[in-house]
């Protein structure tokens, strides 16, 4: 079970190539599995709520008899693994980010005892390269590559760098050996991930990393788009830009945390800047990748959040007509330096805010998506619609697997992985439908 980000499920997938490797046999039922893998989320309270749950879960199965052992994983077992070791006996093996590569010998070592104290090394400082198998979870024409762990970084409100370690690339020549392996297998679609991929090479001694990188993604055969999440607002140069416009395989697609635009809110989050930079930064993204999709994330009921501190993060988004947002309401995590501001702002006000703001962005989405009726776009079919077998749904360049909208195709028996053009004649709140108009070989 991988719960939390594209990166965790990368971890995820890495530990299934690797038990296959080994021999192991997977599945996707719990009751079938001699052993149980929760890969665990441990960012914020909802998250990890979510992977206690899902452990609770697969221990009822082992009390019932249907598994044998249960392994947690991930971020919440990297960061609480002594408590809840004391509190889970149910638990066989608690493991964290330096584990990945090694779980084939924790998984031998396992079976062939009753021993729950694996005493591992619980240093973050794991980073898996192609070498590694990896089995895909995603749709078998979509994957996401992890090109560094790690971050840097000093967000007040972040537990990310204490459990996921500094900033560490994969070289360049490692990710295109993955990518075209990735391409090589069916894969049309690569999302790079990592905590901040505009930091991507520092560690290397690259100048301009990120786009280095993807001028190389560029020239690798079969993949057809290749899109980047996580971009730090602030180092996004002018030579990515570039690179970014001159290869119609980079997606125009800029997903980037802005978390706030009020001066004071930033300064507390540590992350600098205000409205006025952050409007200047993002006309030079627009001015530089014409018609570039923007996505950004934002954060709610941060500590001395008052009213107009919010009122002016509801203009900002409202000015910037962003294509897409996410908001989360703030989460106070010991271990990071805002846990001593508390959490003042009752719960149900940040929830308010949250759907406030989240009704502000719904308004602009379908504005926005009214300028797209009668243009045709590049669409990626993912298969039949789930509601309905007479629908097709799809994605354009701009449209990220699940955190975005859909185009449904409402006509043609396209496979999964086709690339066709679709003509835009509807469009709703966040997706779109139209007429396939030919087809496009990749």
């Amino acid at each position: 079970m991988s719960l939390g980000c594209a990166k965790n499920l990368v971890d995820s997938e890495v530990m299934l190539g690797e038990l296959r490797r080994e021999g192991y046999s997977l599945t996707n039922n719990a009751d079938e599995a001699d052993v149980v893998i929760v890969n665990t989320c441990g960012f914020i309270d909802k998250a990890k709520e979510e992977s206690i749950d899902a452990i609770l879960e697969m221990a009822e199965l082992k009390k019932q008899g249907k598994v044998e052992k249960v392994i947690v994983s991930g971020c919440l077992s990297q960061r609480y693994h002594e408590e809840m070791a004391a509190e889970m006996p149910e638990v066989d093996l608690f493991l964290g980010i330096n584990h990945v590569g090694q779980i084939r010998d924790f998984m031998d070592d396992l079976r062939a005892r009753e021993n729950r104290d694996a005493h591992p090394d619980w240093r973050p400082d794991f980073l898996y390269d192609a070498s590694f198998d990896r089995v895909l979870t995603t749709p078998s024409h979509s994957a996401y590559v992890k090109i560094s762990e790690g971050c840097d970084h000093v967000c007040s409100f972040c537990i990310i760098p204490g459990l996921r370690g500094k900033h560490r690339s994969r070289s360049i020549d490692d990710i295109v050996a993955e990518v075209t392996h990735l391409g090589e297998q069916g894969v049309k679609e690569v999302n790079l991930v990592a905590q901040d991929s505009t930091y991507y090479g520092r560690d290397l001694g690259y100048k301009d990393g990120l786009a280095q990188l993807l001028e190389a993604l560029a020239q690798v055969p079969h993949i057809a788009w290749v899109r980047v999440h996580y971009m730090y607002p602030y180092q996004v140069s002018d030579r990515l830009l570039e690179v970014m416009r001159t290869y119609p395989k980079l997606c125009s697609y800029l997903d980037m945390p802005l978390q706030h635009c009020d001066r004071e809110m930033l300064s507390a989050m540590r992350r600098g800047s205000g409205r006025a930079q952050l409007e200047k930064f993002l006309q030079r993204i627009r001015d530089g990748v014409p018609g570039a999709t923007l996505r950004s994330s934002f954060i709610v009921g941060f500590p001395g959040e008052d009213e107009r501190a919010f009122q002016e993060l509801c203009d900002f988004v409202t000015q910037q007509r962003f294509d897409y947002i996410g908001v989360f309401t703030y989460s106070l995590e010991e271990g990071t330096t805002a846990h001593p501001l508390g959490d003042p702002i009752p719960p149900e006000v940040k929830e308010e805010r949250k759907a406030q703001l989240l009704a502000i962005q719904k308004e602009v989405s379908r504005d926005k998506l009214t300028h797209n009726l009668g243009k045709t776009f590049d669409v990626l079919v993912e298969g039949v619609h789930p509601e309905t077998e007479l629908l097709l749904r799809g994605r354009h360049q701009g449209q990220a697997p699940e955190v975005d909208g859909e185009v449904f195709i409402t006509e043609g028996t396209w496979r999964p992985g086709d690339i066709i053009p679709v003509n835009i004649e509807e469009t709703f709140d966040y997706d779109m439908a139209g007429r396939v108009i030919g087809g496009m070989d990749v």
